[in-house]
């Protein structure tokens, strides 16, 4: 049995996903409740970065930590190898996570009332965040197609001319999954240089790009169209590395670069703590191979919930995505509302799916399911899925 069959229990391990449902679904007791709902994996990370992580454990002093040339030169490849995206190691800032990169950037190019620019539906943070630091949130609505997204440029140029100062992009796309096209990122760069406007792209499952798709960086094309751009990327998505906190913010442009490193230092913020530093080196240096197992797996679990639950339930539409291991079910053809179709699958079928308008208004109508864990039970999340609405 290899690690992409094997289940392993993960409750009593300060798991947020498998521990915290009572306070996130207001149940008294999650116990017989199967969680398939944030998006970390049910997979061990790669064996090599547990053993880069045991090495540095077994040295046993653990005192303030940098992140080495070596580290840096580790992402620096893996971009230009996996993304043809080059780099340079003086690019780089190192922060604790893609979320609080996100935090950072808006405080340190927007002010309170400043208006931050986001496409719907998209990632929670991406509208919380801003809006905790006392920022206008503009939403610009994607336009659906029978599950399929894209861009409503003539809105999103409307949007842009209401004093934006931040456009946030979800690179490739969640909840839906869509990997932008070249044409697209190019309109997107064109319309916020002409409108001055900086693009935050959070590109975090660049790396979970499904086989026959290919993720494209916008500051890569930023070289040719130009533009202000901060590139958010990390290993933590993609080698199930969440609560170990890493994440790269990547910008050429000096003066952004310097703007935040005195972010930083307005924070105290530190380097990434010792067994970040070392699993993100091994991330990018010895799990490649590991990567297109999981993307295989990722692939074949997607299909089998695309084959078999629509099948069982009328009025149920799975688009398969091309990035992510998450699912964007749209159940508008069931009449339920989300309320009711929430109570049915955690009170009937025991299933823990997270609802659309999690995601923003635009996202009502719709569920997202995390399918990175052993096809078994994926497979039991389907029968559950089943079984409530049958209930």
């Amino acid at each position: 049995m290899n690690a992409f069959e094997q289940v392993i229990s993960r409750k009593n391990t300060r798991s947020v996903k498998w521990g915290n449902m009572e306070a996130v679904y207001g149940v008294e007791n999650a116990e017989e409740i199967l969680p398939m709902w944030i998006a970390d994996m049910d997979f061990p990370a790669p064996p090599p970065i547990i053993e880069a992580m045991r090495e540095r454990l077994d040295h046993g002093i653990f005192g303030y930590s940098y992140i080495c040339e070596t580290c840096k030169d580790a992402v620096r490849s893996w971009l230009s190898s996996r993304h043809r995206w080059e780099t340079q190691n003086d690019w780089m800032l190192f922060h604790h996570g893609v979320v609080p990169a996100i935090a950072t950037v808006v405080e340190t190019f927007s002010k309170k009332g400043d208006n931050i620019l986001i496409t719907t539906p998209v990632y929670p943070p991406f509208f919380n965040v801003p809006g905790h630091q006392e920022r206008n949130i503009v939403e610009c609505a994607l336009l659906e197609d029978n599950g399929t997204y894209s861009i409503d440029f003539e809105a999103f140029e409307k949007c842009l001319q209401q004093d934006i100062k931040i456009f946030i992009l979800c690179n490739p796309h969640n909840p839906a999954g869509i990997v932008w096209s070249e044409a697209d990122l190019r309109q997107i760069l064109r319309l916020c240089n002409q409108y001055d406007v900086l693009v935050l792209s959070d590109e975090i499952h660049a790396d979970l790009v499904l086989p026959g798709a290919t993720h494209i960086p916008l500051a890569k094309l930023a070289e040719e169209e130009g533009g202000k751009i901060v590139t958010c990327v990390a290993p933590t998505k993609t080698f199930n590395l969440a609560g170990v906190q890493a994440a790269i913010m990547i910008t050429s442009d000096e003066e952004l670069k310097t703007a935040l490193q005195k972010n930083a230092m307005a924070h105290g913020q530190m380097e990434l703590n010792a067994f970040a530093a070392s699993a993100l080196k091994s991330a990018y240096t010895e799990c490649e191979a590991w990567l297109d197992e999981l993307l295989e797996t990722l692939s074949t679990n997607m299909d089998y919930v695309i084959n078999e639950l629509p099948k069982a339930v009328p009025g149920i539409a799975i688009q398969k995505p091309e990035a992510t291991y998450l699912l964007w079910i749209d159940y508008r053809g069931t009449g339920l509302s989300e309320e009711d179709m929430m109570d049915k699958l955690l009170n009937n079928g025991k299933l823990a799916l997270e609802p659309g308008t999690k995601y923003g208004e635009a996202g009502r109508g719709f569920l997202r399911m995390n399918i990175a864990t052993p096809r078994s039970v994926v497979e039991d999340g389907v029968k559950r899925f089943i079984t409530a609405m049958q209930a």
